[in-house]
Order: C-alpha cells, then sequence, then structure tokens
C-alpha cells in the first residue's frame, strides 16, 4: 500500500477536519437542509418552500444543459448534442411528479402563507423568477418586457440582458442546419436575437425534407423528436401550473393585478420550436378513407 494518500483520502480528512463526512461536505447537505426558512406556522409550508426550491434546482439544471447542447451544436457535435438534449426531457419527469406533494393544497392553506410571505417580502410568482425567465429565454421565447421586473436586482439584470441577446437553442440548431447544406434564411441567421421569434415556412420545408426521408435523415429526424419531447415537457408544467392555480387561488387578481389564470393562460401558446410543430400538419401520407382529406379533395 503506497504511503502516499489519495486525493479522496485527503478529502475526507479535510471533510472530517471541519466536522463533515465526505458526502455532507460534496452534497453541502448542511447548507441545502437550512434553506428552508418557513414564515407562517401553517405545518404545509416546509413542503411547498421544498417544492418551489425544487423546481429552481431543476431549472438550473435544464439551463445548463442547453448551455452544454449548445456548446456541441456550435462544434457541429450533433451526437452529444442531442446526447445532452436527452437528459433535459428527463428532467422534466420530476418536475411534472413534484407537484403531486402541493396536492392537499387548498386555497384556505395557501393564503395562510401566502399572507405572511407578502407581509415579509412583497408580491411575487416564480414564472417573473430569474432562473426561469434564463430558462424560458434559452427555450427562444424573447420577451423583453420582463426584464423591468429585475430592475432591483441589477446582476440578475445584466445576466438575462445577456441572454436575450444571445442565441438560444433553436437559434443554434438553425444555425447548425446551415453549416450542413439547410437552406436556412438568412434574415433568420442575421436577425436581432432579443426580438421575438417569427416562424418561416422555409424552416418548416426543412422539417418536412427531415421526416420525409427519415432513413437519410435519421439523426436529424432524432433531434426533432428529442426537441418535441422538450417542448412538450415545458408546456405540461406550464399546464400544470395553470391547474394549480385554478385549484388554490381561483380567478382572484394575482400576478400585478391581472387574474392569475388570466395572465397564465397565454403562456400555454408559448411553446418552442414553432416550425417543428407546424411541420407536422404536412409529415406523413393520410389514409385515403380520412373524411377530412376527402371533403378536401371534394372541394
Amino acid at each position: 500500500m503506497s504511503n502516499n494518500p489519495s486525493s479522496l483520502d485527503i478529502q475526507a480528512s479535510s471533510s472530517h477536519e471541519a466536522g463533515q463526512t465526505p458526502y455532507s461536505a460534496w452534497m453541502q447537505t448542511d447548507a441545502l437542509h437550512s434553506l428552508q426558512r418557513t414564515v407562517s406556522d401553517h405545518p404545509g409550508e416546509h413542503a411547498w418552500i421544498t417544492h418551489v426550491q425544487v423546481s429552481e434546482l431543476y431549472w438550473m439544471l435544464i439551463i445548463k444543459e442547453i448551455q452544454t447542447a449548445q456548446a456541441f451544436l456550435r462544434a457541429d457535435n450533433l451526437r452529444e448534442a442531442h446526447r445532452t438534449l436527452r437528459r433535459v426531457v428527463a428532467h422534466h419527469a420530476p418536475l411534472q411528479a413534484i407537484w403531486r406533494s402541493i396536492d392537499w393544497m387548498t386555497p384556505t392553506d395557501l393564503f395562510a402563507m401566502l399572507s405572511r410571505a407578502v407581509a415579509k417580502y412583497g408580491k411575487d410568482t416564480a414564472l417573473q423568477g430569474w432562473t426561469y425567465r434564463q430558462m424560458v429565454y434559452l427555450l427562444g421565447i424573447k420577451q423583453s418586457q420582463h426584464l423591468e421586473h429585475f430592475a432591483p436586482q441589477p446582476e440578475r439584470l445584466a445576466q438575462l440582458e445577456k441572454v436575450l441577446s444571445e442565441p438560444s437553442l433553436y437559434d443554434d440548431v438553425l444555425a447548425y442546419f446551415s453549416r450542413i447544406g439547410r437552406p436556412v434564411p438568412t434574415s433568420l441567421l442575421d436577425r436581432d436575437l432579443s426580438a421575438p421569434y417569427s416562424p418561416s415556412k422555409e424552416v418548416e420545408q426543412i422539417w418536412r425534407d427531415i421526416y420525409a426521408d427519415p432513413d437519410k435523415n435519421a439523426e436529424l429526424q432524432q433531434l426533432g423528436e428529442t426537441l418535441a419531447d422538450i417542448a412538450e415537457g415545458f408546456t405540461e408544467w406550464k399546464h400544470r401550473h395553470l391547474m394549480a392555480t385554478r385549484r388554490t387561488f381561483g380567478t382572484r387578481p394575482a400576478y400585478f393585478g391581472t387574474e392569475g389564470v388570466a395572465w397564465l393562460m397565454p403562456t400555454l401558446n408559448e411553446i418552442p420550436f414553432p416550425e417543428l410543430w407546424s411541420a407536422r400538419t404536412f409529415i406523413g401520407d393520410p389514409p385515403a378513407a380520412c373524411p377530412h382529406m376527402s371533403k378536401a379533395r371534394g372541394a
């Protein structure tokens, strides 16, 4: 046996000296379990805070995965980009599952906690948190009007302004398509990246062509299906959030004086990668007996 301690031995020794086991030091369990700071005496507040904090952790994880996938796309490494994006799909599963941990919550339960939180911190919503907003920008939903909310956080405001002006995941997909010879319009590649994305018939046709020859374009079709999975997971989370709001808030005024459900409803139409979805209307050959096709032929 070597007399030279391994790096793991050194870490373990250092951790013990700091009064922690190696696991606790690595996972930062002392810090982690000190972050659920309740403001009310409601017995469910700890569950509510944990639910939201876990969501925050997964949003940041998704952000990091998307940024990693973007780096692979810029290096023309489609295989690793796709592998990374498959992890994003997997991360959405626990995000959906943790809604079950607050299904017990009624309006009475929520307001017992919320009234105390508002009194101490003021009104706000997770959808105006900087983590969620950065993730949304990376998914290609660029809305600069939300930036004014972050004036009290100048460092986060600068961070979000930077993300807003940089390529989204979809921008990097289109740039990759262009480099491999797909006819992406120059106007899309050179556009103002901070502006909302406008769908393009030319990009829709690119997706149609990819799906028209799945043998030749297997990797690109797999990328398309993974992007569809990501968009679906993102939209499912928003639907669950809307239903939780209906369940605990009803139609009360909430976000910036707007009725909560009315504020959330339009966000369900904010689906990433729009041409990937619109192209579905034209992909594949419908059965000849399809009544809708028959009517169309009759017309």
